[in-house]
This record gives C-alpha cells, sequence and structure tokens, in this order.
C-alpha cells in the first residue's frame, strides 16, 4: 500500500499542514508518497518550525524502513510571497493532479490525499471545468458514476448539484440525479465498512414545500426518487427539510445525508466542524480525498492552520485500501 500525498496550492496553507503531518508520522503507517515541489516542503516545514528528513526518490517508491518520500516535482515559480492566487500556481496543481492520476492508473499507488487546491488559480490556469473532480474523472476515465461526498467524524454527505449557479440547482434536480446520489454515497459508506447505511434526503425549499406550498420539487422529483431509491433496496428516508435533516440525522443515527445543493449541505457540516471535515471523490479507480477546508490563504505561512482534515482524508483512504486489499 502506498500513498500519494500531494502539497497543495503553494501559496495557501497546504505545504505547511503536510509539513506538520509528516512531522508526526509513525514507523507503522503505510507509506505515503509525497509528489511536489521539494522547496515547497522545505518552507513549509519552516513554517511550522519542524524539522524534516527529506528523501527524494525518482521513482515512486517509498524505500524500505520510510515512512514517506518526496517524488519531486521542482518548478520554476516563486516559493514566496503566499497568500495570492496565480495561474502558475494553479497550472503546478493542474499538472500534479494528471501525475497523481496517471500513478493511480498505472497502479503505482493504491490511493490519493491532495492538499487544498484554490479553484481561481486552477480556472487561471485554464481550466475551465467546475472542479478538480472533472478534471480527474477525465484523466483517470471512471467506468461508473463520480461524485463529491463530504464527511465530518461518522456523517457522510452527498450533495445532487454542486459548483453551479444557486438559480440553476432547480432545473438540475432530476430523479436519476437524486438516485445516483444516494447510489453513491451508500455505496461510499459500504466501501468503509458500513454495509446498509441509513441516509436522509434533504429537500430543496423551505419546510420541505409544505404540500406544494413553497414549490412542488419535493413533490414531483424528490420523493420519487426517495421512492426509487428504496425499492431498490437503499435504507432512506424523505424530502425532510433542509433546515433540521441535520439535527434530525446527528439525533437519529442516520449514515449520510443527501442534500441539492453544495452549502446545503457545507455550510452544515462546518459549522460542525470547521477544518476537520474532508471531501471524498468517489467513484473513482481508487480512494481519493483532500481536506475539507480551502488554501487559507489569509492564514498561510503562520504555522496556525489545522491538520486534522488532512489527517483524516489519510485515515479515510488507508481504511479503504486495507478494505479492498482484505476482500
Amino acid at each position: 500500500m502506498t500513498i500519494a500525498l500531494s502539497l497543495g496550492d503553494r501559496y495557501g496553507v497546504g505545504p505547511e499542514i503536510v509539513a506538520a503531518v509528516l512531522a508526526e508520522r509513525s514507523g507503522h503507517a503505510p507509506p505515503l508518497l509525497v509528489v511536489g515541489d521539494v522547496a515547497v516542503l522545505e518552507r513549509g516545514a519552516r513554517d511550522v518550525g519542524v524539522d524534516l528528513d527529506i528523501v527524494t526518490v525518482t521513482a515512486p517508491v517509498v524505500p524500505a524502513g520510510r515512512t514517506w518520500a518526496v517524488l519531486g516535482r521542482p518548478a520554476d515559480i516563486p516559493v514566496e510571497p503566499l497568500g495570492r492566487v496565480t495561474p502558475e500556481a494553479g497550472r503546478e496543481c493542474l499538472d500534479t493532479l494528471v501525475a497523481l492520476a496517471d500513478l493511480a492508473t498505472s497502479g503505482a499507488i493504491t490511493a490519493v490525499v491532495y492538499a487544498p487546491l484554490n479553484k481561481s488559480a486552477l480556472k487561471a490556469a485554464g481550466h475551465e471545468a467546475g472542479d478538480e473532480l472533472d478534471y480527474l474523472v477525465h484523466r483517470m476515465a471512471p467506468a461508473g458514476e463520480v461524485g463529491e461526498i463530504n464527511i465530518l467524524d461518522d456523517l457522510w454527505t452527498s450533495r445532487v448539484t454542486s459548483h453551479i449557479p444557486v438559480r440553476a440547482v432547480a432545473d438540475a434536480l432530476t430523479p436519476h440525479a437524486i438516485v445516483r446520489s444516494i447510489d453513491l454515497i451508500a455505496g461510499a459508506l459500504a466501501a468503509s465498512g458500513r454495509p446498509r447505511p441509513r441516509i436522509a434526503v434533504a429537500g430543496l425549499n423551505p419546510h420541505a414545500g409544505e404540500n406544494g406550498a413553497f414549490g412542488r420539487e419535493e413533490i414531483d422529483v424528490i420523493a420519487p426518487a426517495v421512492a426509487q431509491a428504496a425499492a431498490a433496496g437503499h435504507d432512506v428516508t424523505g424530502p425532510l427539510p433542509a433546515d433540521t435533516v441535520f439535527p434530525l440525522a446527528l439525533r437519529d443515527g442516520f449514515d449520510g445525508i443527501v442534500t441539492m445543493f453544495h452549502d446545503q449541505g457545507q455550510i452544515a457540516l462546518k459549522v460542525l466542524g470547521l477544518g476537520r471535515g474532508i471531501t471524498f471523490l468517489a467513484g473513482l479507480p481508487v480512494p481519493v480525498a483532500t481536506p475539507g477546508h480551502g488554501t487559507a490563504y489569509d492564514i498561510a505561512g503562520k504555522g496556525i492552520a489545522r491538520t486534522d482534515g488532512l489527517v483524516a482524508a489519510v485515515d479515510l483512504v488507508t481504511t479503504m485500501t486495507r478494505r479492498e486489499e482484505q476482500a
């Protein structure tokens, strides 16, 4: 088992949280192949005040006896100043994603974790799609459905729509898309060790439409999708009002929540545990995860960024890879 770990956007907090995690890496953990510019990792180590015994490799193999090594990708880009969006850093991130995808599809690595990227930087570099998932899908060509799943502790969420304008959400909702999101989160939960998860589905409108008084999406689209998913064998409940679905899930022990759009789930998760959540890219050929927070340019270089999300991402892909190897 070898997990690839990228440094993320060089001008954000990624390099420093990677350095902090590497400094605490135990000898019993699966090896990490750090992919990125050694000079950026060294700067991240200085920012958090740790000394790293950096060993570089030219092939994607961590030497025996090591818990991590660096597959160097030097770039002719300034290491500082931090806290800025640049097309150069965005292009470096895109190129690193390609390298990670190619390592995964070749079988050289068994999972991927990438430190936070900045979507504005990706767009400045020419990435026209909505997010990095689109980029990885294009490169890795998975056979089935893919989508983002957001995780905080034991609570998982998927969303039917993702990085699109709010005004486009209602038109993008279809029974097929909702069932797909239920299938996706149920499959990912099963891969992590919960074979028959309980899933709650949020409504779109206030009070889940209140019997059509505030919109018919719940009646015409969401409820039929829930019924279809239940008929297919899922333990699924909904549509439930979005402003109470999270408290209900925490109280009643739901494993997952399917939300209708990005902020419906993300706001709740970040209120519950900003900095601790992770994003899992479900449906790709190998487990891929990233911290749920962004590049945090405003605190980059200060050595105060939390490592919880990165640690949780590494732990998740480790668990999934081990279960797959034992299956």
